[in-house]
């Protein structure tokens, strides 16, 4: 199966010629229901409305239908194509566009309109920015503040990669949350996530929390690409380490037969035991089941994770 763009052009050029993978058929605790709720169609309409992009169509999310349906929408930022081509991804890859200034204020308008009272904020990677987009994130940030200055911001950003400076720009904003995936294990990065580093990325999160400690860390992984339960109880110890608060676990969904292969379906029994171990190593959050991703149900889960450490912090 090949994938284009709106006007023909392969949406991911880089994978074309990759032999064809099977596409396993997805067992019955991972079919989620097609769109139809009306307030699904009204928030589709305000994210056109302002020309914006989300990594809930972008990336394909199984989840769309029910948050859309709630007026939950992640923001995309910084266009719809990607500097890098991840083999798990399906947000297309290519030569972006120029950052577009109005779009800090369209995202704070679209977030006004919807009364989100907390917002995930994400982007492709933009390798080619001098500061890899940190400023651009600052300046959604800031733009949200001003519209809504009681809406909560997660940002989920890229890892900055060899972008000197780009860090600080985002964590003197002040959003609430810091997201930043590790996505696998270490061992799977180079057929996996091949134009980033595992240490890096779990550099950017230790960072993240020692510039700010009142920041909120988090950081997600997904199962089922033929990491062992060793290995992923390993990246726990890592995160842990690197203070990082909330930890989310889903299963990984192939998007066509040219991306990384899915090696099995994790049940949910295994996520649940997944779970039970990551807070015994003490993260303050975790959401593992299939369909989690990094911002499914993420204002509730704010909400739960700001309760656990105020009770953390009761306990002394």
């Amino acid at each position: 199966m090949t994938v284009v763009y709106e006007q023909g052009a392969v949406r991911h050029p880089e994978k074309q010629k990759r032999a064809d993978s099977p596409v396993l058929r997805k067992p019955d605790w991972l079919r989620v229901r097609a769109p139809n709720s009306p307030v699904y169609f009204e928030t589709r309409a305000v994210m056109r409305e302002h020309k914006l992009s989300t990594v809930c169509e972008e990336a394909g999310c199984p989840n769309i239908s029910e948050c859309w349906a709630q007026k939950h929408a992640t923001m995309m930022i910084m266009g719809d194509t990607c500097t890098r081509a991840c083999a798990f991804c399906n947000v297309k890859t290519g030569l972006p566009a120029p950052l577009d200034p109005a779009e800090p204020a369209h995202v704070a308008a679209a977030v006004a309109k919807l009364g989100l009272s907390h917002v995930v904020v994400t982007s492709v990677d933009r390798d080619d920015l001098p500061d890899g987009g940190a400023s651009h994130f600052a300046a959604v940030i800031h733009a949200i503040r001003n519209a809504t200055p009681k809406t909560t911001i997660e940002v989920l950003t890229p890892d900055f990669l060899r972008k000197e400076g780009a860090l600080p720009v985002v964590v003197e904003a002040r959003p609430d949350v810091f997201n930043h995936n590790l996505e696998t294990v270490p061992r799977l990065y180079l057929s996996v996530r091949p134009g980033a580093r595992y240490f890096t990325s779990l550099r950017l999160l230790q960072e993240a929390k020692s510039r700010d400690p009142a920041l909120f860390t988090k950081s997600g992984i997904m199962v089922g690409l033929g990491e062992s339960r060793e290995e992923v109880m390993q990246v726990m110890d890592d995160l842990r380490a690197a203070d990082v608060d909330f930890l989310t676990i889903g299963q990984y969904l192939q998007p066509t037969r040219k991306h990384v292969p899915i090696e099995r379906f994790v049940s949910p029994d295994e996520f649940k035991s997944l779970e039970q171990i990551a807070r015994a190593k003490g993260f303050l959050m975790v959401s593992a089941s299939p369909l989690t991703r990094s911002s499914y149900h993420a204002g509730d889960d704010f909400e739960r994770l700001r309760a656990a450490r105020a009770a953390k912090l009761a306990q002394g």
